[in-house]
């Protein structure tokens, strides 16, 4: 292919045209604030890697949270809560057996919230329980409760009869009765079996507890699960709400406007998604400003590596 028409000065002058005009609409979209305000509201999306199915990278735990069986004034607020982290694009919701009655709560607020509004819910839930038939009856419970027909996941939580466990999970998932499987852990003492498992066995995702201050999981775990295509779920971002005892009276840096981040809250969630291994985080709230603010760091640009190593000195 003759490349001569390169040298046309007629070509030259019209695509130096195209990239002055490129380069206009670019400089205008930067200076336009309704461009700059959907470029720090972009919702942030990451691939399941057994699929490339995307979920939103901020999703909702509910243990301790939603335990709260028939109080209707508590349910009341959850409701709230559940609405508010729909509208703001939420996506996974995590729960357990081992929750008290979360399951039940969070099937009996689902139900109140039109079909159309809760598109993005990818459920989730575990097994915490000896033996083959004790462990299919308590996953046939969890779906009544949370009034879901097919999970979109179910783990083994904290490796509990996991072998027993898994053997089920991969004759439903062949039988479309879930459709990812997972196994949890939010002990350190699990760790060493957990990476045995993971090299050996095929879950879609696990789910582990990491944070700024915890970053145990970064020395082996996520490794191996970026190297196997598993994807990951973090529990305690926070530390359980210690992290807030740390930056108590402490100043945002004002570097932290770089990846949108507004609030610790979202600096430590920010941190924990922005991780190459990680999937999503699911902090538990039942405050309605506390879901504002977690959904918040699910939206805008994450930190790099560079920053967040700055991030973790700062």
């Amino acid at each position: 292919m003759s490349h001569s028409h390169h040298n046309d000065p007629a070509f030259s002058q019209s695509r130096r045209q195209l990239l002055l005009g490129l380069g206009g609409i670019s400089l205008l979209g930067l200076l336009n604030p309704s461009t700059l305000y959907a470029l720090s509201h972009a919702r942030q999306f990451k691939k399941i890697p057994s699929s490339g199915e995307k979920i939103p990278v901020i999703g909702m735990g509910s243990s301790r949270t939603f335990d709260v069986g028939n109080n209707a004034k508590k349910r009341a607020v959850l409701l709230k809560v559940l609405e508010t982290f729909f509208e703001k694009g939420g996506g996974m919701i995590d729960s357990s057996p081992m929750y008290g009655s979360s399951e039940q709560v969070i099937g009996d607020l689902l139900k109140k919230i039109p079909e159309q509004n809760k598109k993005t819910l990818f459920a989730a839930t575990k097994v915490w329980t000896e033996g083959k038939q004790a462990g299919i009856e308590q996953m046939q419970l969890s779906m009544r409760r949370m009034g879901v027909k097919v999970f979109d996941l179910m783990q083994i939580h904290n490796l509990v009869d996991w072998k027993t466990h898994l053997a089920t999970l991969k004759e439903w998932k062949a039988q479309k009765k879930v459709r990812y499987i997972g196994i949890t852990t939010s002990h350190g003492r699990f760790h060493q079996q957990l990476i045995e498992i993971l090299k050996t066995e095929p879950f879609d995702f696990v789910q582990l507890s990491y944070n700024i201050d915890n970053l145990e999981v970064e020395r082996h775990l996520l490794p191996i699960a970026q190297e196997k295509g598993i994807a990951v779920i973090v529990n305690r971002p926070f530390q359980r709400g210690e992290l807030f005892q740390k930056t108590k009276g402490k100043k945002l840096p004002a570097w932290a406007s770089e990846f949108d981040c507004r609030s610790w809250g979202q600096y430590f969630l920010k941190f924990a998604v922005s991780h190459p291994a990680v999937t999503c985080a699911i902090p538990a709230t039942r405050k309605m400003r506390h879901m504002i603010d977690n959904m918040a760091a699910g939206a805008g640009r994450l930190p790099d590596a560079k920053m967040r190593t700055k991030m973790r000195q700062y």
